[in-house]
């Protein structure tokens, strides 16, 4: 339904077309900084636990982050730290997580179709993630990770090691999600307003899966959505511009919030 029923065009928000790459790096940054403040305001901060990156996309083979020792609700564009693929910072005064290094590097190096990937130690993901399990197909909302996310089993401490940077990434495929086992979740995506809102949705996912979980252990049966349904669903909630879409409210929001303080 692209038009009102006089007749005229509805405005559909999509992903902006620039005019050059240097103003393209502009707003992925902004967009960048607008979702450290979202994952604070849910809660997703834990100390120096948690990170997320955006390719740049002039050096390619480079991406942003946050500062390893700064919270995410007051971090800015000016903030950001560009480093390298071999982690050396190219802009910024301060390091980085070494963990945050070793996987994303490892994802941007296995998916250049991904620009941006999100890992926190949410407490619901956290949660979900003890059981070594993929998520059941029991809400409309589960069907954006129908058959597009994975289950990396093998916990082997804090992610230093690149082999285990490189198994991460493997374990991800081709996919938009991973729940690493005792850990906690990881999302990627063509933007890096599609990969946070993947972790958003990802982390009430678990909850939901969780309290049903809960509930059965009671003797309630769930209901799985059939194969047939979320095969159709997924195409309508489950793409790259579906989740861009859906993460500019929460953008919007901190633009009103903060009187886009962020942007600084």
């Amino acid at each position: 339904m692209g038009r009102t029923k006089d007749g005229r065009l509805l405005k559909i928000r999509e992903y902006p077309k620039f005019a050059t790459l240097e103003e393209e790096r502009v707003y992925r940054k902004q967009h960048l900084a607008a979702a450290f403040r979202i994952f604070a305001d849910r809660g997703y901060d834990e100390g120096v636990a948690g990170h997320i990156s955006v390719r740049d996309p002039i050096l390619t083979d480079h991406f942003w982050l946050n500062p390893l020792s700064m919270h995410f609700a007051l971090i800015k564009v000016s903030d950001l730290i560009l480093v390298d693929e071999e982690g050396q910072v190219v802009e910024g005064d301060e390091p980085i997580n070494t963990a945050a290094f070793t996987i994303h590097s490892a994802i941007h190096k296995a998916r250049p179709d991904v620009h941006a990937a999100c890992h926190a130690h949410s407490v619901h993901g956290k949660a979900f993630s003890v059981f070594g399990r993929e998520l059941e197909m029991i809400t409309q909302d589960s069907l954006r990770f129908y058959n597009s996310h994975a289950v990396y089993g093998q916990y082997g401490g804090v992610v230093v090691d690149a082999e285990e940077g490189r198994r991460i990434a493997d374990s991800i495929g081709n996919g938009k999600a991973v729940i690493l086992q005792n850990h906690g979740l990881l999302t990627v995506g063509q933007s890096v307003d599609e990969a946070a809102f993947w972790f958003i949705s990802l982390d009430k996912t678990c909850q939901a899966q969780l309290l049903a979980d809960a509930a059965a252990a009671a003797g309630y049966q769930k209901k799985l959505i059939p194969r047939e349904e979320a095969e159709y669903s997924v195409q309508n909630v489950g793409g790259p511009d579906k989740g861009w879409l859906a993460f500019q409210p929460y953008y919007d929001e901190q633009l009103f919030k903060t009187k886009g303080d962020f942007l600084n």
